[in-house]
This record gives C-alpha cells, structure tokens and sequence, in this order.
C-alpha cells in the first residue's frame, strides 16, 4: 500500500507541474492566494494604531485603560481575522482535492444512480465559479450569495468557507493529463471496482497534482502581503479575481484553455515516459488489466518500436455503446476489415495528449484512405462528462475527425487490450495481426512508415502519396506550417538528401518530399543568414500548410512562383523584406516551387 500511495505522489506530482494546469493557476494565484493576504501582516498596513485622548472629561488613566482595553479587542480581532483570512489558501486546495477525487472516483456511478446527465456535475462547477466571480465583482451579489449562510456564526463565504466552494467547484472543471496512475484511476471508476488501493492512490494522486497548486497560492498571498501595490488596489484585485474566475469557466465551456495547451509543449513527458515504462510500477498499478487470449501477445510489442513487430491477433472491439461516423451508424467489426492495414487509436476528446495527436491521425486518414487504411477511433473517457455522446460528437467535429469513432464508456475494449494510456496507437496488418503500439504522443514519422509498408505488403501494386511527416515529433500534420529559416545556421525544415553546409553546393529536389519543408534545386551558395543562386535554372521547392505564404528576400530581379500549375511572378527590389506569394481564403495544404534568378539572396518563409 506504501508503495501504491508513492506512485500516486509521485504521478500527481509530475501533473501538477505540466502544462494541464495552467489555465488553473490564475485563478489560484489571486483568489487563492492573493485574496488570502493575512490583515496585519508587513504588507497590509496592519501596524498597532495609537489611541488619543478625544478631549473629553475622562480621566487620564480612564482614557489609558479605556485605550489600551479597545486596543486589546482590536488587536485578538485583527489576529482572528489573521488567522481565518490564512487558511484561504488551504482550503481552495483541500476543495480541489476533495471535489476532484470524489467525482473522479464515484461521479459518474452517482449521476447514473440517479439517471442524471454525465455532464451535470461539470455545468453545476461551471456555474458555482461564474457566481463566485460575480460575487468578486459585485459587492451586493455577494451579500445574496453570503444569505443562505448567515447562520453559520463569525464565518464570511468572502473568506474562509468562500475558499472551500472555490476548491470544491475548480475540483469538477479540473481536467488533468492523461498518464499511467491517472488511467488507473480512471478504470476503476468506469468498471466500479474501487477498493482500499484505489482509494490510497486517488487521493495521493489528487495530493500530490495540489502540492505545486498550493505553492503557487502560496507565493500568491506572499507576494500580496509584501507588495505595497496589492495593498493599495485590494479593490481591483477582487475585481481581476472574479474577472479570472468568469473567463476561466467561459473559456471552459468553449475549450478555449485546450488551444493554449496545444501551444505549449509537454515538458513533463519524459517524465512521465520514466513512471509508465517502470515494470515496478506497471505491476503496482496492475495496469496490464486481465489477460486472455485474445490479448495475451500484446507484450510482445515494444512502445513505438522502430520496425514491424507481431504481437498476436488484434482483440476485438466489444463492449460499445455507440458508432458515429459510420454509414448508418453501423458498427465495425475488425475481421470485417481484413485485407485493410487499420489503426486503433484510443483517445478522450479533452485529453490534451489526444488533441495534439489527432491531426496527425487526420491527415493520415486523408492521405491513405483510398491506399487501405481504415482508422478506428476508440473513445474511452476519463471523465464523467466525457461519456456524453453529443460531447464526443462536437468534439471530433473540433478536431475535423471522419473515421469511425467508438463510444466505449464501459472501457469495454480499452480492457481488452490492456490499455494504459491516452492516447495509444495499435497498427494492425491485413491478417488482422498487431505489428505496431505508440502510447502517448510522438513517433509520428515512425507509425506512418510502418503504415506505408504495411499498405505496400497488403498491395505491392499501390502507389502511395508523399510522406506527411517531417519528424517524430515535427509540426502538427494539417496545421500551419512554422516559420522555415534558409540559411545554414538557423536552417528549419530542410526536406532535401544532400547534406546542407555552408558554401557552394548543387542540389536536386528529393523523391518524396515531406510535408511542412523546403529541398533546393540546382546550384547555390548557403550562407549564414541567408542562401543565393550561383547558376541559372536555381529553385527551391515548398510543402506548407497555410492560407498565406510569404518569402523574405533582397536583391533585384523577380521570382517565378510555380503553383498548381499555374506560373506568378514577384518583382525584387531593395534591402531584405517581405513579398506574398500565395493567399488563399483558409488554411490548406500545397507545394510550389520558386525559381530564384542570380543576383537574389533568400532568407526564410513565413506563413499566416
């Protein structure tokens, strides 16, 4: 049990510092942080005040007394106050923890009890934190919010109690990553087996993700009761407070934060690489699942093996509640599907791990559908919420899914392949034989070389589009393309053979080009910044994704620009600068070519 309660630390821990909680933290630094400020302290003008006589007739040592007795009350009030306003930030993260442990384990089991919406509890968080902002903001809303609890002697919901309502209603919105204890976590509410060791490791789990959560309120209140500035707009700061508050519950409902997230890149990941790939911990977690023989083999597949490998009969797809994206809505059987290469791809729409890897699912299904790739979409939640179907729909929509997606609420089929993570790939031959597993995110350019020659040895005869990938973990498949730099020493996708060094050098554009780069043609002389023909008939080829391409350049001339078979050119002239060569009305994917006359330097590509 010692060890189980570790490992829930330690994978809380590692949550806790990942991009996933930022679009928390706001909201803990100034109302749970620096709205616990304690009165009295250095920063909050609560020094001891000198009592006067007021010119009466009372005698002097009447008015000392009388002074020094007022004084007292004072100061045991100021210390009441002291101490009630400290524990703010303790109790925001006790709420957290309750709240978030609770309905993680026994939310959805409640809400189905009473034939409820999986959805409600998050709505009911929603609203509790658009009212408590609006409490924040407004003086009066606040004395109708404080009403119900007028009975409650000597307590302010503005204080204390306000900061458990406010933990208790960020513990429903709070939506972590997706990693190995959190999945087991999760399958032992879907499944309802929670025991004892659950238990122990949903609250270490939730203890240990509010750990750096308290520090950040911590530093909040910190920085309050040091800084003059906080002092003197306590006023406004409530006001940010509350302002904080509505946008984060705003922004929820539209999953605004989630495109913040997808701009971030997961700095955590090896360290969650490092607990999932512990055989220790795999064991502590029984991760693994039931083994049968249906998945009995899966073992013998590594995590993103760089080649082909078998791993037994893929097992079934059993256990759904519901189809979409299927003619009818029918169901998919897998041994319906021999003689197509599939892809299982287990996923959560809010997972954030699943939204960064889903364009790349996209783009493949895009590329190679019509080769014989089928993907199938295995939705297994971690949250109640997300067993709404209509929430899966509108998410996939998001996310411009159209292969089939499951609904597996149960973890029904997440079971069957002793799953653990999200998301996780399972390539599957023709035979219907598992030659592929990628959990998490990454191994782009890995899975879609095994899936080309998976499609290549189902039908020799096939003849394949491009490579979409740059890299393992390149840019995201369909979105638009980074900024491509030219010269040698900040080079960025660079698609061509031949090594690319600084000098003279003569080029060919390559075979297969991929996706979201740039390979020169004929010869040209790299500099540091910037890259300039030495012969005539000198080009460079693009792929982007993007709704407009512009090109930095210097020097006199013009610019032939290829596109679609149709031929544009660009007049040059002057110092470096930015010239348009492509504007469409959205984002899509293109190749085009630039022929560069002598006497033009290139230095980078941009695009909008």
């Amino acid at each position: 049990m010692l060890q189980l309660a570790l490992i829930g630390l330690l994978g809380g821990l590692i949550t806790g510092i990942s991009p996933c909680i930022l679009p928390v933290l706001p909201v803990i630094f100034l109302s749970g942080g620096v709205q616990g400020a304690r009165p009295g302290s250095a920063a909050s003008g609560g020094a001891p005040r000198d009592k006067t006589s007021d010119g009466g007739s009372t005698s002097g040592g009447e008015v000392a007394a009388s002074g020094n007795l007022a004084t007292a009350v004072e100061r045991e009030s100021e210390a009441k106050a002291k101490r009630r306003a400290g524990w703010r930030p303790y109790l925001v993260i006790l709420g957290l923890v309750i709240s978030f442990s609770t309905f993680t384990l026994v939310g959805s089991f409640l809400l189905t009890l009473v034939n409820l919406p999986q959805d409600l509890l998050r709505w009911i968080g929603l609203v509790v934190l658009v009212l408590i902002g609006l409490g924040l903001i407004f003086d009066r809303f606040q004395h109708i919010l404080e009403k119900p609890f007028s009975w409650i002697p000597q307590r302010r919901v503005g204080t204390e109690n306000g900061g458990l309502v406010l933990g208790l209603a960020l513990g429903v919105v709070y939506v972590p990553c997706a990693g190995p204890v959190l999945a087991a976590i999760a399958v032992a509410g879907a499944t309802g087996q929670v025991g004892p060791e659950t238990i122990v490791l949903t609250l270490t789990f939730a203890l240990g993700a509010a750990i750096p959560l308290l520090v950040f309120a911590l530093a909040g209140r910190r920085v309050a009761e040091r800084v003059k500035a906080f002092r003197k707009n306590q006023r406004k700061i409530r006001i940010a407070g509350g302002i904080m508050m509505i946008a984060l519950a705003i922004g929820l409902v539209f999953n605004l934060p989630q495109l913040l997230q997808k701009l971030v890149p997961d700095y955590t990941s090896s360290l969650q690489e490092q607990v999932q790939d512990n055989d220790a911990v795999k064991k502590a977690l029984d991760l693994g699942g039931l083994v049968n023989d249906q998945n009995k083999d899966l073992d013998k597949c590594s995590n993103g093996g760089t080649s082909l490998e078998s791993c037994g009969t893929a097992p079934d797809i059993k256990g759904i509640q519901e189809w979409f994206n299927t003619p009818g809505n029918q169901a998919v059987n897998l041994k319906d599907l021999k003689g197509k290469v599939v892809l299982v791809d287990f996923w959560a729409y809010s997972c954030i791990n699943c939204q960064r890897s889903v364009p790349h699912l996209t783009q493949w299904y895009s590329k190679y559908k019509d080769s014989g790739l089928e993907i199938i979409g295995v939705h297994s939640p971690e949250y109640a919420f997300e067993k709404e179907t209509r929430n899966v729909m509108s998410g996939a929509q998001n996310l411009g899914i159209t292969y089939p997606v499951a609904i597996d609420n149960n973890l029904s089929t997440w079971t069957n392949y002793r799953n653990r993570y999200w998301p996780a790939h399972y390539l599957i031959d023709a035979d219907g034989t598992v030659r592929h597993i990628k959990f998490g995110e990454g191994g782009y350019q890995t899975t879609e070389k095994l899936i080309r020659e998976l499609l290549q040895q189902a039908k020799p005869s096939v003849q394949l589009p491009a490579p979409v990938e740059a890299s393992d973990d390149g840019p995201i498949a369909g979105a638009t393309t980074p900024e491509t730099y030219l010269g040698v020493t900040k080079k960025v996708n660079y698609g061509g053979t031949e090594p690319y060094r600084a000098g003279d050098g003569v080029y060919s554009a390559p075979s297969a080009q991929p996706a979201d780069s740039f390979a020169l043609t004929g010869s040209w002389n790299l500099g540091t910044q910037s890259i300039a023909p030495t012969a005539a008939g000198s080009s460079i080829s693009l792929n982007y994704h993007a709704k407009q391409v512009y090109i930095v350049v210097s020097g006199e001339g013009s610019l032939d620009v290829i596109r679609d078979g149709k031929a544009s050119t660009v007049a040059v002239s002057g110092t470096p600068t930015l010239y348009k060569i492509v504007d469409d009305s959205e984002i899509r994917e293109g190749s085009l070519e630039v022929r560069v006359p002598q006497g033009i330097q290139a230095y980078s590509f941009t695009f909008g």
